[in-house]
């Protein structure tokens, strides 16, 4: 079982809820931050101290307040982590179920176990925490073919970048002077525009606005 567990989630009801499950599973010490930014910094000493974490378990988002933050997200934070421990055991626990996003958390991220937040998430919790322990993947099962879709896998960075214009209402004559500016190739207005209809076409989006609809339901954009 694991020694010691670090929590990231910035509501009370929930930390105790996982808290209450990983001492049913006799996990030894137990901390846990409400921000992402103090997560870090536990993390930071633990490691210092020659006595780090062997699992983190985190949510996506995290509310804004009063306080500035400097990781204002469990997949940043994850991401900031993930550099300095790259051996550490990580577990997703939000109600994020965009297809996009939980994929990239799994590929580029290398997240060990994503749990859906809902009615019978504490004891899938529980299953992801024993699923680790023989060095296996989990997801929720609501979820699961996520892993097995095809969709959105071949979109990339620029892909997201034109997205995300079009969304903003960019129109291509300016993206092309801002793709310029940046040095984002291919910049041209043929290019781009061929881009959006390869992308229309990938989603089978009847137009630009239900593709941007499209990809916001995937958590592309």
């Amino acid at each position: 079982m694991f020694k010691k567990v670090l929590i990231a989630e910035d509501f009370d009801s929930i930390n105790i809820a996982v808290k209450q499950t990983l001492e049913s599973l006799g996990v030894e010490e137990i901390q846990y931050a409400k921000y992402c930014d103090d997560a870090l910094l536990k993390f930071k000493k633990a490691k210092q101290d020659n006595e780090p974490f062997d699992l983190l378990i985190s949510d996506l988002s995290f509310v804004a307040d009063y306080r500035k933050v400097d990781i204002p997200s469990g997949e940043k934070l994850i991401e900031v982590i993930r550099n300095l421990q790259p051996e550490l055991k990580v577990i997703v626990y939000s109600v994020e179920d965009k297809a996009y996003t939980i994929k990239t958390l799994f590929e580029g991220q290398k997240i060990n176990a994503f749990v859906h937040k809902g009615r019978n998430s504490i004891s899938q919790l529980k299953t992801a925490i024993e699923t680790l322990l023989y060095g296996k993947i989990f997801i929720s099962p609501d979820l699961a073919n996520i892993l097995q879709d095809k969709t959105a896998k071949e979109i990339d960075n620029y892909d997201i970048a034109l997205l995300n214009h079009l969304a903003n209402g960019v129109a291509i004559d300016d993206m092309v002077a801002m793709f310029k500016k940046s040095n984002i190739t291919p910049n041209s207005k043929s290019a781009i525009e061929k881009r959006v209809a390869k992308l229309k076409d990938y989603f089978k989006a009847s137009n630009n606005v239900h593709l941007i609809a499209i990809a916001k339901d995937l958590g592309v954009i």
